[in-house]
């Protein structure tokens, strides 16, 4: 990046044809996004400011992120953060960055959940499904559970960001563990790891820069899921719901276990490109 003078056009132009080359998934958005951070405004800003000249000390701040996102370092953990929702949530290496389909998971878990109720979030990573419930719903409190004790220090931050830290309670353990002896709610939800084993040397370089707790599922993908089967029903009240997202093809396997762990009813549902995606099953 030298020669003559870089504006944020020509900038943008030369990362978009740069991260290309590099297999970047969306060069684009990743060059106006990183140089949006660089440069401390938001897109509309860059649009705006598009012949401007870059002060060197901009230049090379947008070298450095440039250079990171050349060896694959995600977007997200570069900039430091994650819109879902609506919402911005922090995110860095210790979890597993939100997506777009996860959305309509926190919409499933939204859909007829009674006043005052009781919300369990497994495999919580950085909160952001809980943490959406309890912010679109301000009579909800919601229990979120994180086996690895980086990933809850993030939840616990994003529960501050976001301001439902009095109505949300970050817990460390495995799953069920640390729950106390007689919760039971109303709706549990979770976006368990369930990338199967053999499959995880395949992901794009990207996702395997991601915990790879949060991503290896075991065997078959289905380990975590079998085990919040077993323990679920339980800690559900009569009539209480839960919603999981998985692979594609999985959620009809998945049904077939949670009706034989005791639930009364379990369905599948799908996600925005019209495929199977999500399992919902029903505590009668």
């Amino acid at each position: 990046m030298s020669g003559e003078a870089w504006t944020v056009r020509r900038a943008i132009l030369w990362t978009t044809d740069y991260l290309e080359k590099k297999g970047a998934d969306s060069p684009r958005t990743d060059a106006d996004l990183l140089l949006a951070d660089a440069l401390g405004v938001d897109r509309v800003r860059l649009l705006i400011d598009f012949d401007k000249p870059l002060l060197p000390e901009e230049l090379a701040a947008y070298r450095q992120r440039i250079e990171r996102r050349a060896k694959g370092e995600p977007t997200a953990y570069i900039l430091g953060h994650r819109d879902f929702f609506g919402r911005d949530f922090l995110v860095d290496p210790r979890v597993l960055i939100p997506r777009p389909e996860t959305e309509e998971l926190v919409q499933i878990v939204l859909r007829d959940l009674p006043q005052d109720a009781r919300v369990l979030d497994l495999c919580a990573g950085s909160g952001c499904i809980g943490l959406t419930v309890a912010a679109e719903r301000e009579d909800v409190k919601v229990d979120l559970v994180e086996l690895d004790p980086g990933a809850a220090e993030v939840a616990s931050a994003n529960a501050a960001k976001v301001g439902v830290q009095d109505r949300c309670s970050v817990l460390v353990g495995d799953l069920f563990e640390p729950l106390e002896a007689d919760a039971a709610y109303h709706a549990i939800v979770s976006n368990p790891p369930y990338i199967p084993t053999s499959e995880i040397a395949d992901l794009s370089r990207e996702v395997k820069m991601e915990p790879h707790m949060a991503l290896d599922g075991g065997e078959d993908g289905l380990a975590l899921v079998r085990r919040i089967a077993d323990g679920a029903a339980s800690r559900l009240v009569p009539g209480g719901r839960l919603a999981l997202e998985l692979s594609l093809g999985q959620p009809t396997e998945a049904v077939a276990l949670f009706l034989a762990a005791g639930f009364d009813e379990a369905h599948t549902e799908q996600d925005f490109t019209k495929r199977d995606r999500f399992l919902v099953a029903t505590r009668k």
